[in-house]
Order: C-alpha cells, then sequence, then structure tokens
C-alpha cells in the first residue's frame, strides 16, 4: 500500500513538472524580447534630418515584435542646450546653444492594432510656423503587449 501511494505521489510531481516546463518553453506565451524600432529603408526622419516651420511632414517607421506589439509615442522637444539622449552614431552639426522663446513640443502616443507582430507606423506631423527654429530632438517609442520598451533618439533640426 506504501508503495503504491509513494508511486502514485511520484507519478503526480513529474507529472506536474512535465507540465511546468513544457510551460515555460511555449515561446507564444513568454515574451521575454523587448520590439523593435526599423529606421532603415523610407523611415522618416531619421538621425540629422531636416523639418521646415510651417509644413507637415510624414513620420514613417516599422515597428516588430516577437509576440505582438502593443504602443507608440513620438515626443519632439528642443535641444538648444546641446542635452543628449541620441541612440544614434552619426553625429550632427549644432547650432549655437541659445535660450527657448517658442520652442516646439510634440508629445503624443498611438495605439498598435492588437494582434500585431509587425507595423509600419505613418503619422501626419504638423510642424508650427512660429516656433524657435534650431536644433530638437525626435525620440521614438515602442512598447509590446507586456510593456518591453524601446526607445530611439534622433537629433533633428528645424530650420525656417
Amino acid at each position: 500500500m506504501k508503495r503504491i501511494k509513494k508511486l502514485t505521489l511520484f507519478m503526480l510531481l513529474g507529472a506536474f513538472s512535465f507540465s511546468s516546463c513544457e510551460k515555460d518553453n511555449d515561446e507564444t506565451t513568454v515574451d521575454n524580447d523587448a520590439p523593435v524600432i526599423d529606421l532603415s529603408g523610407d523611415a522618416f526622419p531619421v538621425q540629422c534630418s531636416t523639418l521646415k516651420r510651417g509644413e507637415t511632414f510624414t513620420f514613417k517607421t516599422k515597428f516588430s515584435d516577437n509576440v505582438e506589439l502593443g504602443t507608440y509615442s513620438i515626443d519632439i522637444h528642443h535641444n538648444f542646450d546641446h542635452h543628449s539622449h541620441s541612440t544614434e552614431f552619426e553625429e550632427c552639426d549644432l547650432q549655437p546653444k541659445k535660450d527657448p522663446v517658442k520652442p516646439f513640443l510634440f508629445i503624443k502616443s498611438y495605439d498598435i492594432p492588437s494582434g500585431q507582430k509587425t507595423y509600419e507606423a505613418v503619422q501626419q506631423i504638423e510642424v508650427p510656423a512660429d516656433i524657435d527654429p534650431g536644433d530638437y530632438h525626435f525620440m521614438v517609442s515602442v512598447s509590446d503587449h507586456v510593456g518591453w520598451n524601446t526607445i530611439k533618439g534622433l537629433s533633428i533640426s528645424i530650420v525656417e
């Protein structure tokens, strides 16, 4: 009788261990990878791009994730003091430092339709005509459905 109880207990523990391991290795339920921002091809803007005051430009890039994408955001802010959070190796020519008078500030988040592993983001963004021209940062961030996040920081300029 003791032998049957031990054998039953051993079989239950074995079955539980096997099913646990199987779940942990199932890549469709575990997402340990951050999403990717692809700035190649016809992406815009890219490092050192120039935008014009009073004009609308088309933001375009591709996102991908191993399981499912979630949201992305865009943050454009001045870099008149030459602070840095660029993620690109290429350095851009910067204008002299200056104090902001009426800098452009754009911060907006966008949902990616659910179930997407790849997504091409396209947004029309208007640059007001009356903002300070100069050096800016263009930050792109993408999160996947479980919260992993990737950020690209680009240096751009806005001219008259």
